[in-house]
């Protein structure tokens, strides 16, 4: 009876010892985060620290008003209705560096084209998208693609 209380034993402290470390991800957002309105873009930039994993990845999104301009199959230009949009870019993901921290500036995409209509009288109209208005970007720290951090900052 006692061979196998040892044999238990000695596979529980084995199967112990295998077991991976779970490994906490610890980067976060440091110092200020900046984060500017540039037309129909917007533009992020600050310092990332704590960094442990294998990988890092910077995202940036960001919602606004758009103002569309409408162009008629005559080429004539009028006022469209605001709509809507969102825009979003990232870093890629990149290598960590040696000593867990990164300086970055981040740039999000052109918002998507729109949809002739609601923003223009009919499918005949083209929309096009002159500038958008933008309060608040989300930006969010993920460490080999678990997130570790996410901070909303005021577009200025």
């Amino acid at each position: 009876m006692k061979h196998p209380f040892k044999l238990s034993v000695l596979t529980l402290t084995l199967v112990g010892l295998m077991a991976a470390p779970a490994l906490a991800q610890s980067g976060h957002f440091v110092q200020t985060q900046t984060c500017r309105d540039i037309g129909t873009q917007v533009a992020c930039s600050g310092k990332v620290a704590g960094l442990g994993g294998t990988t890092f990845e910077i995202t940036l999104e960001a919602a606004g008003i758009a103002s569309v301009e409408c162009t008629n199959p005559g080429g004539n230009v009028a006022p469209g209705q605001d709509t809507a949009v969102t825009v979003a870019g990232t870093t890629d993901p990149r290598p960590t560096p040696r000593n867990g921290q990164f300086r970055y500036t981040i740039t999000t995409d052109d918002p998507e084209p729109l949809p002739p209509t609601p923003t223009c009288p009919n499918n005949q109209w083209t929309p096009n998208i002159v500038d958008v208005t933008f309060t608040t970007a989300t930006l969010t720290l993920l460490e080999d693609g678990v997130e570790s951090d996410t901070v909303t900052v005021p577009v200025s």
